[in-house]
Order: C-alpha cells, then structure tokens, then sequence
C-alpha cells in the first residue's frame, strides 16, 4: 500500500466497485453541498436552509424546480442548479469514470472547470494510491492543475499556477527566474525541487501543491509522468501501452499524434502537415513521447505495429494546461474494440 496523499482529492469520500472504478455516494455529493457557493448563510432564507437540509439528510434526493423558484437568493438557486446537474451526471453514470468519460466524449462540458479538475484529482489519486513514488504524484499533478513553466538554462522547471499567484515578495535561484517570468513576487510559501534525492518532501506536503519539477528529458519528473500516462490509458480502457520520453520525431512514416494541451496540438498537426513552424513554436515544445499499444488487435488497421506521439507545448504566456481527455478519446482504436 502506498503513503497517503492528496487527501484534499475526496478519495476516503468514495468506494470502489468490482472493476476498480470509483463508485459515487452520498458522502461525496455532500462534500458538493458544503462548498461556499451552495452552504447556507446567515442571510439565507428559510427554503434555501430547508432545501440544504434535506439534501444534507439525503444528497441523492430528487429536486423540484419549485423547490429552487422558492429560494430568495437568485445567485444561490443557480448554484444549486449547477451543483445538482453535475451531482446527477455523476449518479447517472454511476461511476466517476463512467461520468468522466461520458462528459468529454460529449464535447459539450458545461460544468464549472474546477468540478472537472476534481473529477480527475480524483480519479487519478485512486489510480496512483498504491504507488511508493512521489514523482508519478507530482507529475500527476499537471493533470488537474495548471503550471507556470521555465525554460531559462535549458531547464524545464514547472510550478503551480496558482500557488505562484499567491507569492508576493521575490527570492533568488531558480524559482526566483521562474517567478520574475511572470511577473510574479514570491511571499512566505517555500517552493523547493523536487529531484531523485528529496523527492521524499512530497509526502507531507502533497496538498500544498508547492514544489517544482524539471519536465527535461531523462529527468526524474519526464519519466514520471510517462508512467501516470501508461495508467490513466490502462485504468481506463483496459490497455496495457508503453510510454517513453524521446528528444525528436524522426520518423518517415509517422502516422499518428496526440498533443496533450492546445498548443502541442497545434504545433504538432503544422509539423505533421509541413507547415513551416517556426523557432518560438519549437522553443515552446516541452515533452515529447512515443507510445506503444501492446495488443494490436484494437488498433485501426492503419496504424498497426506503428506508434503515437505524445507532447506538451506552454503557452504564449508559459502556462501548461494538460488536457487528460485527449489520452482517452484521440488514440487510433477500433470502435468498441
């Protein structure tokens, strides 16, 4: 059994059904029903705090649209609207997974990003809790949270966005050119890199989500996170794929790319197509990956015994946003295989 980590996922909220998958209870929605924006205040009217009531008594209950007319607050009945939506696609599916998956291959993800966020955090800590290594959690974490990325010294050092926000006083050394990229002052939190020799600080301090990764090929955090790749894919859709860092595609008969944000997407269907990309596009390339499917038979004949490529890319303003969905639904697998 691994250390415990993530707590702040809801992981210990939920159960696992024969599969492995994460079924949905009523302990989780009710985590829902105390968030900010759908607790009661003291402002709040008598039917509001009844409806909270109720569903705290009972959070898989069914809600009339009269119930919520009823609340005073407008603002208030809309976020229980938005909450109870995304609290029956989690019932209806059944399992997180199954409601995961069913939202991106929708197209149509009209719940706020942070509930999608948690829906993978989520997910992904129940995949990785029986791992012993802290850098597939770290590296795990760009599946849910955005990174501020470095490439000063030929480094690719990844911080998290929102804690970089939070800093307001400088510091020097590495982080201290991190921040200054983006204009951004450090306060009080200590962020520290993670390599092969402290990697062990994560474990008290995984909910912080306060320490930094060098993304660079042959690095710890590179290898990391080809293996939280391979076990999304396996978790997901049964397949067993191999994932390993490469520096460039060199291949005349690449047939087949996933990028895993906007921008390596984009940047590697110009590649692929022979746009001409220029140099600041390239700079922009963080990781590249060639995977292999191990059982050919659910592979499009097309692409038979060839592999995918994988890659990361920041942002004009050296943001990293990685969209997991596109491991799930862009592979070249036989429908229904």
């Amino acid at each position: 059994m691994g250390h415990a980590f993530w707590k702040s996922s809801g992981l210990h909220l939920v159960e696992r059904n024969p599969g492995g998958w994460l079924r949905v209870t009523p302990d989780l929605v009710r985590a829902y029903l105390t968030r900010p924006e759908v607790h009661p205040v003291e402002e709040s009217c008598p039917n509001e705090v009844a409806l909270f009531e109720a569903l705290m008594a009972d959070p898989l209950r069914s809600v009339s649209a009269t119930e919520l007319a009823a609340i005073a607050d407008a603002d208030a009945a809309g976020n229980y609207r938005i909450v109870l939506s995304y609290r029956d696609a989690l019932a209806s599916a059944g399992t997180l997974e199954g409601s995961y998956l069913e939202l991106m291959k929708s197209g149509d993800v009209n719940m706020p990003p942070v509930f999608v966020d948690q829906l993978v955090h989520i997910i992904l800590a129940g995949i990785l809790s029986d791992s012993d290594d802290p850098m597939r959690m770290r590296a795990g974490e760009l599946f849910f949270r955005e990174q501020v990325v470095s490439t000063d010294d030929g480094k690719v050092m990844l911080a998290d966005a929102e804690i970089v926000e939070l800093q307001t006083s400088s510091t020097g050394g590495v982080i201290g050119q991190l921040l200054a990229e983006t204009a951004t002052p450090m306060r009080q939190i200590e962020l520290d890199v993670m390599g092969d020799k402290n990697a062990a600080i994560y474990w008290d301090r995984s909910d912080r989500f306060d320490t930094v990764i060098d993304l660079r090929y042959s690095q710890p955090a590179n290898h990391a996170l080809a293996r939280v790749i391979e076990a999304w894919i396996n978790h997901f859709l049964g397949l067993e794929v191999n994932v390993r860092p490469i520096q460039s595609i060199k291949d005349e008969a690449w047939r087949w790319h996933i990028g895993l944000d906007r921008e390596a997407t984009r940047i590697l269907n110009d590649l692929y197509n022979g746009i001409d990309v220029g140099d600041d596009d390239l700079r922009r390339i963080l990781a590249l990956y060639r995977m292999e499917i191990r059982d050919q038979t659910r592979v499009i004949p097309d692409m038979a015994g060839r592999p995918v490529y994988l890659g990361l890319a920041s942002s004009a303003d050296k943001k990293l946003r990685l969209k997991p969905q596109n491991l799930l639904l862009n592979l070249p697998l036989v429908q229904n295989a």
